[in-house]
């Protein structure tokens, strides 16, 4: 693949080119999200790490494709996706679904070669603590008042008849894709993990957040914060100077090695 073509990839959005940047930032979107979701976190980003974010088929400018429910289906085509991007070392951020999605992209990259220097699991459970959730399996009435009930999407977005049924295909192809994920035992990644929750977010105990640090052979932190299932949003600020600071200093040890 071609510099161009990297750019151009349907899969991989690229908001604020960093010519000089030292490390760079895969982002994966929640159930029903989409790569603009992090544009924010882009443009506040520092220029020493350049931010790009996923977009699944199925919505936006992808809406016409056909969504993917399957974990494993999406984690291999989206590390293949990355493999041009690996010029820079990558750290991985994903909320919710996309914590999950992060996770089993790592382990492909891992095998492949490629270690990334950080594993940020935001808003969602180690991948072998299990629920038994059947959302995915409910009426378009019941999937819309769950994304309700998380308070992730504009609330203006529900009153739209039109926007809900754009997204509703994608929504219930995401929630069976999280809900359906087994996790498969396999070696512990070798990269750092840091796990991020809310303490009021029903969709994620502490004790199922903690459990990340058992997917690791390397070092693990786990950051609680005030909040939901959506506290990144009102901890904005704080969890970029986390990530920064962490891919900043992981980047600078890997250039020394």
């Amino acid at each position: 693949m071609t510099i161009m073509e990297r750019k151009t990839s349907l899969w991989i959005r690229r908001f604020n080119p960093a010519e000089g940047a030292r490390a760079r930032l895969v982002c994966f979107p929640h159930a029903g999200g989409s790569a603009s979701f992090y544009f924010p976190l882009a443009q506040t980003m520092p220029p020493s790490v350049e931010v790009v974010a996923v977009q699944y088929p199925g919505r936006q400018d992808r809406r016409h494709e056909r969504p993917i429910d399957d974990i494993a289906e999406l984690a291999d085509r989206i590390a293949g996706e990355l493999a041009p991007w690996t010029d820079l070392p990558l750290a991985l951020f994903g909320h919710s679904l996309g914590a999950t999605l992060a996770f089993e992209v790592a382990r492909r990259l891992e095998r492949s070669g490629t270690v990334p220097i950080g594993l940020f699991a935001s808003g969602r459970r180690a991948p072998s603590r299990h629920r038994d959730e059947r959302v995915h399996q409910g009426d378009d009435r019941a999937l819309l008042a769950q994304l309700k009930r998380l308070n992730g999407t504009d609330a203006q977005v529900f009153g739209d008849e039109e926007v809900v049924r754009m997204i509703l295909p994608a929504l219930r192809s995401d929630y069976r894709a999280a809900e359906t994920y087994r996790y498969r035992p396999g070696p512990r990644l070798s990269c750092p993990v840091y796990a991020l929750t809310g303490d009021d977010d029903a969709m994620v105990t502490v004790e199922e957040a903690s459990a990340w640090g058992e997917h690791t052979s390397g070092p693990f932190e786990l950051r609680v914060y005030p909040g939901g299932h959506f506290f990144l949003t009102a901890h904005a600020a704080s969890i970029r100077d986390l990530v920064s600071h962490h891919i900043g200093a992981h980047a600078a040890h890997a250039q020394h090695l």
